[in-house]
């Protein structure tokens, strides 16, 4: 006669004992899973609104145009562009200037396609500022987009000579620059908390020089 012997009650605690480990690690596995995606995924829609943000800033420059506009107290001048620190009210540096090509299908809007757009940093925001003309009512202000958030710094520099012989000097660089032509490029440095010091370097079309 064949006995059957079965499991012992300690053997059993054992195997429990064994699975449960088994399913501790697979959960903890899979937490860490989830974790990385979601922390994968939050910089990835970051990398996209850095990216975002430098191509409408790189729109706007390279659409510059050496058009003045009414100064704050409504008072009109030659200033094309204006840069430097606490510009605008910003925490950093500001910039102000007007762009052409704003997209009016039709005239559909009693608009020209001229914009005046700004840029500075308030709160840890990189803002660009906007209006619905370059020669806003008195008291109007401006309009306010969000590019960036958790940003620590924004400096903007300004090339103002043709000169390349010293093209690793950065002493053809300067940080403020006010005037009625376009300086030849601008640099904008913005220090993200989750990117680092980012720099990048555009091309104007400035009438210096013709």
């Amino acid at each position: 006669m064949t006995t059957h012997k079965g499991f012992t009650l300690l053997e059993i605690l054992v195997a429990l004992a064994v699975f449960t480990l088994i399913g501790l690690a697979s959960h903890s596995v899979l937490n860490t899973v989830l974790d990385t995606d979601e922390v994968s995924t939050e910089r990835f829609s970051k990398l996209q609104d850095l990216q975002r943000a430098m191509s409408i800033i790189e729109r706007d420059l390279q659409q510059a145009v050496e058009r003045a506009a009414r100064v704050q107290q409504g008072q009109s001048n030659n200033v094309v562009i204006s840069g430097g620190l606490n510009a605008f009210e910003s925490d950093a540096d500001g910039l102000a200037f007007v762009r052409a090509g704003w997209a009016n299908p039709q005239l559909i809007l009693p608009r020209s396609t001229l914009q005046g757009v700004g840029y500075r940093l308030q709160s840890g925001e990189l803002q660009r500022l906007y209006g619905n003309y370059v020669d806003n009512v008195i008291g109007t202000e401006p309009k306010i987009r969000v590019l960036l958030t958790d940003i620590e710094d924004l400096q903007f520099q300004f090339r103002v000579s043709r000169n390349k012989s010293n093209s690793n000097d950065d002493n053809i660089w300067q940080d403020t620059y006010t005037g009625n032509q376009l300086p030849f490029a601008i640099a904008i440095e913005i220090a993200s908390t989750e990117f680092g010091l980012i720099r990048r370097e555009f091309a104007l079309a400035t009438t210096q020089g013709t």
